[in-house]
């Protein structure tokens, strides 16, 4: 039986997802692992050997824990107790790191607001953090094109209730609207809530509605907070608790081969959440905006171009010329695009190739796989597998 300590800010639930991913590997290999829950206040007020100490009193084999860049992580490999670090302000060479492929969520919240039709777009992200500034670079890489704006408002960290309204807000107000906004994770997401709802009660301050001013994308789905949120919140999930499962596979690994290199393990972005923070499409052509809001609201459909042109007062000519200017591609090609995202994102939810052509009314899988390889460099199959 392994017993394992983790410290970590189990309010939130990317930490409580871990947690069920240990206690899966656990059940999945017959063993009553013991979890021991540290909060993070043990090693703010007492240092990182009051940690070490604390797992040699209960006899830990392993910790899975939030450390600061300034910790001598080292401590746990002297007194022969496994240390794994969950991405929070760096990353550490001396032991493995359970970290996310934070770039691609950036970028993958990028593509998302890119298909509403936005032309500006913001980030608002926690300075020095190492999730927040990849998910900044890869938001701001992806969103970074065709003469769009884009802003950044970068703050240092705040507790989960505090932070400073008069330099959010005067950075809301001088954005251009409307704006496809990113926050680096759902707690600074709500942060944006609260001040958007303040700003139209607030003299001297323009009005930033959600989402018809500011449409809001977090990170992590953590659906207390995204469901609280009024208007509910946007969030692109992670397999988390794939990452939890993984890293007790990786402890149970080291405690039955005493040497073997541990590998860092890596969590995955799965899908956006859409709620009403992002549940708008915009465009300066009032006929594209209703075309893409039919396109996305009947992905799960056999939809084409000739059902959106009955829906408009147009020409099938005049539409496409019309979408290509504003969109920069056909419609047919635009519909391709968001069906295939959304098979690669039943795909990293585990569903296979042929449920996940079912979900969307695809009977000619060969075809699928053609355009999926062709729009994602991997065949389906391929993409399924990839390691998560």
């Amino acid at each position: 039986m392994a017993r394992v300590i983790l410290m970590t800010d189990f309010s939130e639930a990317y930490a409580r997802e871990l947690l069920l991913g240990i206690a899966r590997y656990a059940h999945e290999i017959g063993e009553a692992w013991s979890l021991c829950r540290l909060p993070l206040s043990i090693r703010d007020r007492f240092g990182i050997r009051a940690v070490v100490d604390y797992a040699l009193r209960i006899q830990a084999d392993a910790v899975i824990g939030q450390f600061n860049e300034t910790d001598d992580v080292g401590l746990f490999a002297e007194k022969g107790i496994i240390a794994i670090a969950q991405d929070y302000r760096k990353r550490f060479t001396e032991i493995p790191n359970i970290k996310g492929e934070h770039y691609l969520a950036g970028q993958i919240c990028g593509e998302y607001f890119l298909n509403k039709g936005f032309k500006h777009f913001a980030f608002y992200g926690i300075r020095d953090v190492v999730f927040s500034d990849e998910r900044y670079e890869g938001f701001r890489d992806t969103v970074s094109v065709n003469g769009n704006t884009f802003s950044a408002l970068i703050t240092g960290q705040v507790s989960m209730w505090n932070y400073d309204f008069d330099k959010i807000a005067g950075w809301i107000n001088d954005l251009p609207k409307p704006v496809a906004m990113m926050a680096c994770d759902d707690n600074q997401a709500y942060f944006i809530t609260e001040v958007c709802r303040l700003l139209s009660l607030t003299e001297g301050y323009g009005k930033a509605n959600i989402p018809e001013s500011v449409a809001l994308l977090g990170v992590d789905n953590d659906e207390t907070i995204c469901k609280l949120s009024s208007p509910t919140l946007s969030s692109l999930g992670q397999d988390a608790e794939r990452g939890g499962y993984e890293a007790a596979a990786l402890i149970h690994k080291a405690i039955c081969h005493p040497g073997e290199k541990l590998e860092d393990i890596m969590v995955r972005p799965t899908f956006v959440y859409t709620r009403q923070s992002s549940d708008i499409f915009v465009n300066d052509d009032p006929y594209i905006a209703t075309v893409l809001k039919l396109i996305h609201e009947n992905i799960g459909k056999k939809i084409s171009v000739d059902d959106l042109v009955r829906e408009v007062p147009l020409s099938r000519r005049l539409l496409e010329i019309r979408f290509k200017r504003t969109m920069g591609t056909s419609i047919y090609d635009y519909i391709l695009q968001i069906r295939i995202q959304k098979i690669a994102e039943l795909l990293s939810n585990g569903m296979t190739v042929s449920e996940a052509a079912s979900e969307l009314g695809i009977i000619d899988v060969k075809n699928l796989s053609r355009a999926f390889r062709k729009i994602k460099g991997v065949a389906p199959s391929e993409y399924r597998k990839k390691p998560v």
